[in-house]
């Protein structure tokens, strides 16, 4: 009762922007939990080192991969292409496997501490379709990161019980740690990250992640963000790069895909995703995906030798 008093003194005294930003920080909605609980990520140490002269990084199966730039000078080459020359410590994010090659001096090299990564969904993962194919960052420019990266650093140097275990998990809190920060400075400027660092569509974006099974529509989605139908759908559009309705679609659909890997059956699904029927969820899956539900299954298990 208090917290509605407060809000609406509040919302008297401030523009309607303010006062979502405001009730957000009161209420501290977590725009990465339901991301992570439907899509986990895995982490793999393999490589704290030197790097020296010419290394090329062939694609490891469906892997993305963190290095992490302790010390030295390295080129970064995506085929004929320098993309990255590193001059100070940094990290190097690919969320999907990329060819690439690093240069660096052929006797001093560069410090590397490498990880595999791994998120659940592959190609349905929306972390990995909202980050760009690859991240080049100055650990400078990563303030909430220096803790677990004072720790993963230490930690490699050592040869400590539990090493390997340790390191897989703090290159995963430093993977959640990242998407905070780059959610927090806005540096992705269209998709679902540029949407949740949004202060006037994060609202819409986390109600959908967390309830799929609910009928939204334009009207209802913008009354969350306090925001007239028109406006919303502009901005989103704007922003997100696609119509609610069809972000809507490929997070259900995304979902989908995983829930009929975990074996449930179609009728469970359907509800539980948000349609009315096995067939209406047939129809969109095989408008987004191109295939019916039964048959991308098949396939999928065919890839994976099952």
């Amino acid at each position: 009762m208090l917290t509605i008093v407060i809000l609406r003194d509040i919302r008297k005294r401030f523009d309607t922007v303010s006062v979502l930003y405001i009730a957000d920080r009161i209420f501290m909605t977590d725009r990465l939990a339901a991301l992570f609980e439907h899509f986990s990520l895995k982490a793999h140490a393999f490589q704290s080192g030197p790097l020296c002269g010419l290394n090329t990084i062939e694609n490891r199966g469906d892997l993305g991969q963190l290095h992490l730039i302790k010390e030295g000078n390295v080129e970064v080459w995506h085929g004929k292409k320098l993309a990255y020359k590193i001059d100070e410590p940094s990290l190097l994010l690919y969320p999907k496997p990329l060819t690439r090659s690093f240069v660096s001096a052929p006797n001093t090299g560069a410090h590397f501490i490498c990880a595999d990564v791994s998120f659940e969904g592959k190609e349905a993962n929306p972390i990995v379709n909202a980050l760009p194919d690859s991240l080049c960052l100055p650990l400078s420019d990563l303030p909430h990161c220096q803790q677990v990266l004072n720790l993963l650093l230490e930690e490699s140097a050592e040869c400590y019980c539990g090493r390997q275990v340790l390191l897989d998990r703090l290159f995963e809190v430093l993977l959640v740690q990242l998407l905070r920060e780059l959610m927090e400075a806005g540096s992705i400027k269209v998709g679902m990250l540029a949407g949740l660092s949004d202060r006037r569509l994060r609202k819409a974006l986390v109600s959908i992640h967390d309830n799929p099974e609910i009928d939204w529509t334009v009207d209802n989605l913008a009354a969350k963000c306090g925001m007239s139908r028109s406006v919303f759908s502009n901005l989103f559009r704007t922003t997100i790069g696609e119509t609610p309705v069809r972000y809507l679609q490929r997070w259900r659909i995304g979902l989908v895909q995983k829930w009929l890997k975990q074996g449930q059956t179609l009728s469970l699904i359907s509800e539980e995703a948000g349609y009315q029927s096995e067939s209406a969820l047939s129809r969109a899956f095989k408008t987004q995906v191109g295939l019916s539900p039964r048959q991308w299954l098949l396939n999928e298990k065919a890839k994976s030798g099952g």
